[in-house]
């Protein structure tokens, strides 16, 4: 059993809570119970699972390297308020930069962990596989991140790099959400599309604008003039995927 704060491994899971670090290793961290015992059905390449002794026989006979720690250590590696005493440290595989396979989304700076996390959860049940992420957007491997994407970060086929590039290899028709654009249900659109979320306060950048074929708005009522930005997206992806079957 690991009993020090101090121990190599423990200090290299804290290190985890910087993006720096996660890129540097090529990991992320899964916690929790449930979340673990998914991403062990799912056969994800965790590279260990660490937890505390009363959840040993839980994960036994995993298949994966298993690493017990005190409850103190645990709690110093945790970024939960109250631990359930798992978490699996797990490989992030490649970030290649590839066309996508059907309608996919594409995040403009959204830059709140709950939102990114929240957004890829809603894409994958949407049937949107493919998500691009700029580099101005939140990490969608952060905890934070991982843990509203329930699960949805297994799923999802996560690219990440300048919105430049992220252009280059989209080959779909790039539908932007902004205020000022057409009220999505009444659009025509009979072919998958590529959908672009902006930043919670500046919405979509110029330079993506610029490169729209579409601009689709969602109509409001009661003099509101905006929403959460994983509502906004929720509601636009599956008004998209009725119009382009």
């Amino acid at each position: 059993m690991i009993s020090s704060k101090q121990n190599t491994l423990i200090k290299e899971i804290r290190s985890l809570k910087d993006k720096k670090f996660r890129d540097k290793l090529n990991v992320f961290v899964l916690e929790g119970v449930k979340p673990v015992k998914e991403g062990v059905d799912f056969k994800l390449p965790i590279r260990e699972i660490v937890l505390t002794e009363k959840h040993l026989s839980d994960f036994s006979d995993c298949g994966y390297k298993v690493e017990v720690v005190s409850q103190e250590v645990f709690k110093s590696i945790s970024e939960e308020v109250s631990p359930q005493g798992v978490l699996a440290v797990v490989y992030k595989g490649e970030n290649k930069i590839v066309s996508p396979n059907g309608s996919c989304l594409l995040l403009d700076g959204v830059s709140d962990p709950n939102n990114v996390g929240a957004i890829i959860r809603t894409a994958v049940a949407s049937g949107y596989n493919d998500i691009y992420l700029t580099t101005a957007c939140a990490d969608a491997y952060s905890q934070k991140s991982v843990r509203c994407s329930m699960s949805g970060i297994f799923r999802a086929n996560i690219m990440r790099g300048e919105v430049e590039e992220l252009l280059s290899v989209i080959n779909l028709p790039i539908v932007v959400a902004d205020m000022g654009g057409q009220n999505v249900f009444d659009l025509d659109l009979n072919k998958p599309c590529c959908l672009v979320i902006g930043s919670e306060g500046n919405g979509v950048s110029d330079f993506v604008k610029d490169k729209a074929d579409l601009t689709v708005k969602i109509p409001m009522e009661n003099g509101m003039e905006s929403l959460n930005a994983s509502v906004s997206a929720g509601i636009l992806m599956y008004a998209l995927k009725r119009k382009n079957g």
